[in-house]
C-alpha cells in the first residue's frame, strides 16, 4: 500500500489546469475582477445515455439513423456510427444488436444561459435513474413505435452518464454582450498570477480538446518567458 502522507514540492512556477470556476476558491488573493470573470465560467451540464438494442429493425423500417427532437427529454438520439477497428466489427444488418446514443442538456427556459446551467445541474443531481429510464422508454416507444419498436423487448440495457460540469462556457450571442477579445471573461480569468499560469479548455472559451492543448501551451510559454 502506498504511503498516503502529505508532501510538498518547490518550483519556480506552476500551471493550474482545473475547472476555472474553482480557481477563486484555490487562490482567494486574485484581483476581484479576475475572480468575477472566473466565477462566470459556468459549465453546461450534459447527459450521455447509451441504450443497448436487441436490433435496429425499427430504424430500418422508418428510414432513419437518428432523430432530432427539440423539447423532448433527450433532444437528440442516433445509432452508433459504423466503425470497424482491428478485430472489432460494428453492426452490419438491422438484425444485429447495436448501441443507441441519446443526449440531454438539462436547463430551465426563461433564465439566462448560465443560470439555466446551474438549474440544470441541480436537476441532474436530483434525478433518479428510474426517472431517466421512464423517459427513455417513453420517448423511444413514441418515436419508433410506428416502426415496430417495443421497449420491453428491444431495450436490453441502459447506461446514463451524467456530467454535472460538462462543457466549458462558450460565447453565446443570444446572452453575452459583444466585447473585444481582451474583455471576454475567459481571457480576463486566465491572466497569469505571480508564478501561477492558468490553463484548461475553460481558459480558451471552447469545450474541446484542442482548446485544452492550446491553453496548456500558452500557460507553459508564459512561465518560460519569466
Amino acid at each position: 500500500m502506498r504511503d498516503a502522507r502529505a508532501c510538498s514540492v518547490r518550483a519556480k512556477g506552476c500551471v493550474l489546469a482545473c475547472y476555472n470556476i474553482m480557481i477563486p476558491y484555490l487562490c482567494p488573493e486574485l484581483p476581484a475582477a479576475q475572480q468575477a470573470a472566473l466565477h462566470s465560467l459556468v459549465k453546461a451540464p450534459l447527459v450521455y445515455t447509451s441504450v443497448a438494442l436487441r436490433n435496429w429493425q425499427a430504424f430500418k423500417k422508418l428510414g432513419v439513423a437518428g432523430v432530432y427532437a427539440p423539447g423532448s427529454y433527450h433532444t437528440t438520439f442516433r445509432l452508433n456510427p459504423e466503425v470497424d477497428i482491428g478485430g472489432y466489427r460494428s453492426a452490419q444488418t438491422p438484425d444485429e444488436p447495436i448501441l443507441l446514443q441519446m443526449y440531454r442538456s438539462p436547463c430551465k427556459p426563461g433564465l439566462s444561459e448560465h443560470e439555466q446551467n446551474k438549474a440544470g445541474r441541480a436537476e441532474l443531481l436530483a434525478t433518479s435513474f428510474a426517472t431517466f429510464e421512464h423517459h427513455i422508454r417513453d420517448q423511444l416507444a413514441r418515436t419508433l413505435g410506428p416502426g415496430g419498436f417495443d421497449p420491453a423487448d428491444d431495450i436490453q440495457a441502459i447506461t446514463v452518464n451524467r456530467w454535472p460540469h460538462g462543457y466549458a462556457r462558450e460565447y453565446n450571442p443570444l446572452f453575452d454582450p459583444e466585447v473585444p477579445a481582451a474583455q471576454q471573461p475567459h481571457v480576463i480569468g486566465r491572466a497569469r498570477f505571480g508564478r501561477i499560469a492558468i490553463a484548461n479548455s475553460d481558459a480558451g472559451g471552447l469545450a474541446y480538446t484542442d482548446s485544452a492543448i492550446d491553453q496548456a501551451s500558452r500557460a507553459v510559454h508564459e512561465l518560460l518567458q519569466g
